[in-house]
């Protein structure tokens, strides 16, 4: 009843003792202890507190079937991340963030096919093998594909320029758990900054950019799926990638190729650039092979 700065902690913990969920009781007792502790340590006026509820209101309010202003803000103070990298497995490929513009539903394509539906950038192939810890090629892994254009868009970013899924594919494996697709080279962009998460960077001086990437999430049955990236090496920004993605083992080389053979076994015209991205899946803890 006697709700002072030293007894708030402990009175607002003890409220949560009847939780039944187990793990719900216990995220809400560390999260109050936690946040008290954050606001006794910065002690905010009146005014910065209404300027905190303002901002998360305004971020909920810019979030929309194609925009995620939450996972944007996940992404930019690292919690995306940390959380991708607590729950990855040291047997399988590193994981990234999803990121703001993953859509539920990519189109489904054969192998082979382009997600360039613009047919404008310069030709690139994107190929690997989806495999088990220990090298067995995964037949009929799904992949579910998506990247921006090489001026930095998203299809929902220009819905007036772009087809709806450019840019995206779903992919199974081939019998060898080899995919491979066409696309253009895509390019560095900034996150986008016309909502509240980019006022917050303007105002703590950090850049929206993102270092070139292909995104990536694979999965099939009786292993635990992935979600990572594809880094161009050599883009600008990959070492300073806005939303803390970047894994050394997962800066990938674009090469340019003149193999006029290669480019008939895919479909391409000389030059174009091809990379190389093998996929490795952990087991799931409850399969056995």
């Amino acid at each position: 009843m006697d709700f002072t700065v030293e007894t708030a902690t402990a009175a607002v913990v003890e409220s949560f003792r009847g939780t039944k969920d187990a793990r719900l009781r216990e995220v809400m007792e560390s999260l109050t202890r936690h946040l008290h502790a954050f606001v006794k340590d910065t002690e905010p006026t009146m005014e910065e507190w209404e300027a905190a509820i303002g901002f998360l209101t305004a971020t909920g309010q810019k979030c929309d079937d194609t925009r995620q202003e939450f996972v944007l803000l996940s992404d930019v103070l690292g919690v995306s991340m940390l959380v991708e990298t607590m729950n990855g497995d040291e047997q399988g490929t590193e994981s990234t963030v999803l990121g703001p513009f993953h859509m539920t539903e990519s189109p489904r394509r054969e192998l082979g096919d382009s997600i360039d539906l613009m047919g404008t950038g310069r030709p690139c192939v994107v190929s690997g093998r989806v495999t088990g810890p220990d090298g067995t090629p995964l037949a009929g892994a799904e992949l579910d594909v998506w990247q921006c254009t090489e001026d930095g868009f998203y299809d929902v970013q220009q819905p007036d320029v772009q087809p709806p899924g450019n840019g995206r594919g779903l992919f199974h494996t081939d019998v060898e758990g080899r995919y491979w697709f066409r696309t253009v080279v895509p390019s560095h962009y900034p996150i986008p900054t016309d909502g509240p998460v980019g006022g917050l960077l303007r105002a703590t001086g950090r850049h929206p950019y993102r270092p070139a990437h292909v995104h990536f999430i694979a999965g099939t049955p009786g292993h635990r799926p992935v979600t990572t990236h594809a880094f161009v090496a050599g883009s600008p920004y990959v070492d300073s990638d806005a939303v803390f993605a970047v894994k050394r083992g997962l800066i990938t080389d674009f090469a340019e190729s003149r193999d006029q053979q290669e480019a008939e076994r895919f479909g391409v015209t000389t030059p174009f650039r091809h990379a190389t991205f093998d996929i490795v899946l952990a087991t799931a803890p409850d399969h056995t092979p």
